[in-house]
């Protein structure tokens, strides 16, 4: 059975739902690995088909924790996942495109495939209360993210990536 893996950071819970939105939809397909960055090694990506990359942005950045996660990680698999697929989401406070494209560099790097535009979800917290506060994620927005990780673990179970 193909597997798919999520790896999330999040600090204020945005992106964590996001990325358990995603996982949810995708059981149904494959199996669904859900890993905390912090808690994610190269052995969890060579085990995987393909990936889902879900960050907040932080300051018109990827998360230093998910940051943390591809230096920790870049050089031991890299030339390793070679065409792999991989979706990335990004739960911003305005924007998130800066986000989005660190991430697709890295992905670049590594040679992964993307198999879909950067899934960013707009918070529009702009005070330090709103940043700093628990996210709540619009049911029609986690439905995005469902969507998403359906798709990808659809493609991945029909053998399309």
């Amino acid at each position: 059975m193909a597997e798919l893996l999520i790896v999330y950071h999040s600090r204020t819970g945005g992106s964590r739902r996001m990325a358990e939105a995603a996982a949810e939809s995708a059981r149904g397909e494959i199996a669904a690995v859900l890993k905390r960055a912090e808690d994610t090694g190269p052995e969890d990506l060579l085990a995987a088909d393909g990936y889902v990359f879900c960050a907040p942005e932080n300051l018109a950045a990827l998360s230093g924790q998910m940051k943390e996660f591809f230096d920790r990680c870049y050089y031991p698999v890299l030339g390793r996942l070679n065409g792999r697929p991989y979706a990335q989401m990004v739960c911003a406070g305005s924007d998130g495109e800066n986000a989005a494209r660190q991430c697709a560099r890295i992905a670049t790097g590594w040679r992964l495939k993307a198999v879909q535009e950067p899934l960013i979800i707009c918070t529009h917290a702009q005070t330090p209360e709103a940043i700093l506060a628990e996210k709540a994620i619009p049911e029609d927005q986690l439905e995005r993210c469902r969507e998403l990780g359906q798709a990808l673990g659809a493609g991945l179970a029909m053998g399309v990536f």
